[in-house]
């Protein structure tokens, strides 16, 4: 509605007035400064200074800007401000980017210091934990739930967590972090692969461990591999049992059948060392550790880009060269023991293992040595290994029955043939010198002599004291 204005509003106004209120008012800043698209209004104080100064100087009459207010805002009125809302938009909107942009610096310093958090916690937690060690071989890492009771029943030490492992070993997590990585290619191999022959024919892969490595498989080996308990018929690599203790039980029998295990290493693979380690006692965690510090895949050398890989070509397991292999073998086979020593106890033979060599033995004078092979087979299977065909011997009595490389037919002792061998060399030896019996290149055969006549000493001491004696006087010579 158009309001009538009193004509008092635009009184005159002197020049003293005009300068004291402009320097009041700073009014460069009014929204109306340089409209010419419409009439201000009577009220914008800059207006009201030039209203009174036009009628102070007789160009118009109050009543005649009364008039021209009053047309302006019918103007107004009438026809939205187009000029006023942009301006007031643009302000608005100015607003508007301001505080976005100070919602957006303050968001990027919120995401700056999230990115410095996560940095430093990623630094502190590889520093002192371990949460992933490879593909396929890290799901227990987050489980550190240890039997504290039975590891300390046992005399075991109490590894629950990795910095747990690292003290123990006195190692930093990165370091035992390294030693225990698994990577299906990797530039660095912890093993030094070579191959042997074997007498049977063909090559044996063997893999010896680096220094830090192997320092932490003996101490596993020698503070926790040797006191888990092992079933009683296991001889191989058991203090106070050799091939000898292996061989004694099968003295004097009518059959003596000999097995073999197929790769057996290979096939012991690192979810089934974990599992020993975790009823053992330890924590999902502890023991996926070491059992990664004791198992490594088969790999193969390949050349990229002049760099040498070692690429993985199987799954991870006990490699042939690490101290703890052969407890941990005998570890993995110790309910296939128990099954094979049932199994042999309810047929009426006897049953022993040394290492992959399955021996059972029967004094009686019949036996269905098909039907036990069969069944043996499907334990054996059932168990997670196979039996080599190729290896598997019946031997009767009338024939000389071997166990462990001893003869068992009436006690245990060297083969013939080596005794005979190894005389035959000193007999030879005193006229054409040592050397000259080499003849199957021993790079050191004065040793490999010493551990010929070590082996008949087992059975036969007195006979190795006079082998012992000759090679001393031919070794001086």
């Amino acid at each position: 509605m158009v309001q009538r204005f009193d004509l008092a509003h635009f009184a005159p106004i002197s020049e003293a007035e005009l300068q004291a209120r402009a320097r009041k008012h700073n009014l460069s800043t009014d929204p109306w400064l340089g409209r010419v698209e419409t009439i201000p209004p009577a009220d914008d104080p800059r207006t009201n200074l030039v209203d009174r100064a036009l009628v102070a100087n007789g160009y118009l009459t109050p009543e005649q800007l009364a008039t021209i207010h009053e047309v302006g805002d019918l103007y107004r009125e009438h026809r939205p401000d187009l000029a006023m809302a942009h301006t007031q938009a643009k302000q608005v909107v100015a607003l508007d980017a301001e505080a976005r942009k100070q919602r957006k610096a303050q968001k990027q310093a919120e995401a700056q210091a999230r990115r410095e958090a996560h940095v430093k916690a990623v630094a502190e937690r590889k520093a002192n934990d371990i949460i992933f060690l490879g593909r396929g071989v890290s799901t227990g890492l987050a489980d550190r739930r240890a039997d504290i009771e039975r590891l300390q029943a046992a005399g075991l030490p109490a590894l629950a967590t990795p910095g747990d492992v690292a003290r123990y070993f006195g190692l930093t997590i990165p370091r035992l972090r390294w030693l225990a990585f698994h990577s299906d290619s990797t530039t660095v191999s912890h093993y030094v692969f070579f191959t042997v022959p074997k007498k049977t024919g063909g090559v044996r892969r063997l893999s010896a461990p680096h220094r830090d490595l192997s320092a932490t498989q003996r101490k596993i080996f020698q503070e926790i591999l040797v006191r888990l308990p092992l079933h009683g018929d296991a001889h191989g690599f058991v203090t106070g049992r050799s091939i000898l203790t292996n061989a004694r039980p099968h003295v004097g029998a009518q059959f003596v059948v000999n097995l073999d295990l197929k790769d057996f290493f290979p096939s012991i693979t690192f979810p089934r060392i974990r599992g020993i380690l975790t009823a053992a006692g330890f924590s999902p965690c502890a023991a996926s550790i070491l059992a990664l510090l004791c198992t490594e895949s088969p790999r193969q050398v390949l050349g990229l880009d002049g760099q040498k890989l070692y690429v993985a070509t199987g799954p991870r397991a006990l490699p042939q060269g690490a101290c703890t292999s052969p407890a941990l073998a005998n570890l993995a086979a110790r309910i296939l023991d128990a099954r094979l020593a049932g199994l042999a106890k309810a047929w009426g033979w006897t049953y022993t293992r040394y290492a992959d060599d399955l021996t059972f033995s029967s004094h009686a004078a019949t036996a269905d040595i098909g039907r036990m092979l069969t069944a043996v087979r499907n334990v054996v299977e059932d168990e997670g290994f196979t039996v080599n065909e190729e290896k598997t011997k019946v031997q009767r009595r009338s024939q000389a029955q071997e166990v462990t490389g001893l003869v068992v037919n009436q006690r245990p002792k060297a083969p013939r043939q080596l005794i005979r061998r190894i005389r035959s060399i000193l007999h030879h030896a005193q006229k054409e010198g040592l050397a000259a019996q080499n003849r199957e290149g021993h790079e050191h055969f004065t040793d490999w002599l010493r551990g010929m006549i070590a082996y008949i000493a087992m059975t036969d001491k007195t006979m190795a004291a006079r082998f012992t004696a000759q090679l001393d006087k031919v070794s001086s010579s």
